[in-house]
């Protein structure tokens, strides 16, 4: 045994011990930690952006994209909504223990499915230390120990958090190895950590295509894949184009470094030469590259040619895909065709052409007359999220507190035996 297979088989250790621990914690108990960690948070943000200072002053030396520093840099305003995302996490019910469904056998058996936590899960991720207290704090609420190996770009930000946390945990007389960090930066611990299915029961990656393909491909402990957003939105011929133009500016520009920025935009013919002027117009002030054929070049300016890849590709940036589309049909088998399954958009007066596209666009999230930027736990009211799922099974979207449960069958009879 290598030295980071002794580091992962301690550390899965600990977190499997950790979890049967907090499997015998009452709620209560685990809210008031977690109103603790949010305190905790703010009375040490201070000491968060020294951290995070570290890591900024470092990017340089890792080549961190700009398109990654937003979502690297923490601010006094973004501290505070980590730690009310967490208040918000604890006032949320939790869905351990509770009743999912009650069979009653003819043979007087009676039968709950419950919900139940999955035990250990493991997060590897990247330059988001946001991810860090959100993941820890929601596998908390659940009864979920946690491993969290997060990028080296953030990793003195991620260390200060998770310390703040097992401190907290500490103090509380709660083990803080339910949420543990792992420290060794070298990609091959990566490895090492993806084959420790006999302590961790799931793993989630959150990430680049690169990230989450090797996670995918290597581990042999189940994934819950979350995926790339190459999201869209189409202008519909019967869309309001003042609508349209809010909904389209905010999807691309409010913060186009996150997975439900938009990456595409689709555009009936119809409303093309109106819309696509007035669009361009706003999205130069904001610096917004346009890729575009040269049916778009008629009505944008400065167009830079499509290529093979451009359809396919999650710019995190500030680029556009443009493409006039003939009809309602050519525009789903766009999106199906380009679409990472995440989240994807109509704007349309015409609620039965809405149906059609919500209907049968493959995602997780479709929205009408809407922004896909509200792709997110907190947005959808689950305080926080761990990631927003692209696959089908177990969970898909973003994924809150129940995302975090399995099941388990309850069974109680009165002496029956079968026959």
């Amino acid at each position: 045994m290598n030295q980071y297979e002794e580091i992962c088989k301690d550390m899965g250790q600990r977190a499997k011990a950790a979890s049967f621990e907090l499997a015998q914690i009452d709620q209560g108990t685990l809210d008031s930690a977690l109103l603790a960690i949010a305190d905790a948070v703010e009375a040490q943000a201070d000491e968060i952006m020294a951290a995070n200072q570290l890591d900024l002053d470092k990017s340089g030396d890792y080549n961190v994209p700009q398109t990654m520093i937003d979502r690297l840099t923490l601010t006094p305003s973004r501290i505070s909504q980590m730690a009310e995302g967490v208040r918000q996490v604890a006032a949320l019910e939790s869905p351990v223990g509770s009743v999912i469904e009650t069979i009653t056998r003819p043979n007087g058996l009676t039968i709950e499915k419950r919900a139940v936590p999955f035990g250990v899960i493991g997060i590897i991720f990247e330059a988001r230390p946001n991810v860090t207290i959100d993941a820890g704090v929601l596998c908390l609420k659940t009864s979920n120990a946690t491993i969290l190996r997060g990028g080296k770009e953030a990793f003195h930000t991620n260390q200060i958090i998770v310390t703040i946390m097992r401190n907290t945990l500490e103090s509380l007389g709660i083990t803080p190895d339910a949420i543990q960090l792992v420290e060794v930066l070298d990609r091959d611990m990566v490895g090492v950590l993806l084959h420790q299915r006999e302590y961790i029961d799931v793993i989630i990656p959150r990430g680049g295509a690169g990230l989450i393909r090797r996670v995918v491909e290597e581990s042999s402990i189940p994934v819950i894949e979350t995926g790339s957003g190459v999201c869209h939105t189409y202008i519909d011929e019967y869309a309001n184009l003042d609508m349209a133009l809010e909904i389209a500016i905010n999807a691309k520009v409010q913060r186009p470094s996150v997975c439900n920025s938009m990456e595409t935009l689709l555009v009936h013919q119809a409303v093309a030469g109106e819309f696509l002027p007035r669009l361009d117009e706003v999205l130069q002030e904001y610096g917004v590259r346009i890729h575009g054929d040269t049916a778009v070049a008629q009505y944008m300016e400065n167009t830079i040619p499509l290529t093979e890849d451009s359809f396919h590709t999650e710019y995190n940036d500030m680029d556009l895909n443009v493409r006039i589309v003939e009809n309602l049909e050519e525009a789903i088998n766009h999106v199906n065709c380009y679409s990472t399954h995440h989240s994807e958009a109509i704007v349309t007066d015409e609620p039965m052409r809405a149906r059609v596209f919500m209907n049968l666009v493959d995602c997780s999230t479709v929205y009408h007359n809407a922004s896909t930027r509200f792709t997110d736990g907190f947005e959808f009211g689950f305080g926080a999220e761990i990631g927003i799922s692209t696959q089908k099974l177990h969970a898909r979207g973003p994924m809150g507190l129940q995302a975090l449960t399995s099941y388990k069958y309850f069974v109680f009879g009165e002496g029956q035996v079968r026959k």
